[in-house]
């Protein structure tokens, strides 16, 4: 999974403001705002969750210390301003080609099953986005498939 989201992020184009925030337009705060979200979604914001967003976030753009933090807590401020879904959807379709687009709902599960298990409101979450960012049900089943199983193999590895 960490090769996967590395090379997702280092795919997306960058850009900080002036004022050393995040642009609300970066797709890199588009796409951490839409794993907050669904992070978010089972009303459990769980330690593993966030640990692992944040790490795969600093190694794939060699983040650390306060600029990790800025983008962190810029996502997750953007996600909780957020009236809908499309301020960050749009975002990532018009800067991923479609490939990109399936990998990302790929992580999206990955970070659903970062504790080991998918609630309903997860699921939905994920659906929704996949539906703005022109994902097929069935590769979006497929990526959920990949990820429950990912999941189950290393709880029975621990």
């Amino acid at each position: 999974m960490l090769d996967r989201l590395v090379t997702f992020f280092k795919s997306l184009p960058s850009g900080e403001n002036d004022k050393g925030h995040f642009s609300r337009n970066d797709p890199r705060l588009a796409a951490a705002a839409l794993l907050f979200h669904v992070m978010d979604a089972d009303g459990e914001r769980l330690g593993i969750e966030r640990e692992r967003v944040s790490k795969l976030i600093s190694e794939a753009y060699g983040l650390k210390g306060e600029a990790l933090k800025r983008l962190l807590d810029d996502s997750e401020q953007a996600d909780q301003e957020a009236v809908d879904l499309y301020s960050f959807t749009s975002i990532i379709k018009r800067n991923l080609d479609e490939a990109a687009r399936i990998r990302f709902i790929e992580l999206m599960w990955d970070v659903v099953y970062a504790d080991g298990s998918a609630h309903e409101l997860e699921d939905n979450i994920v659906w929704r986005v996949a539906e703005l960012i022109g994902v097929s049900t069935r590769d979006r089943v497929t990526m959920k498939q990949q990820a429950a199983l990912r999941a189950k193999q290393a709880v029975q590895e621990e």
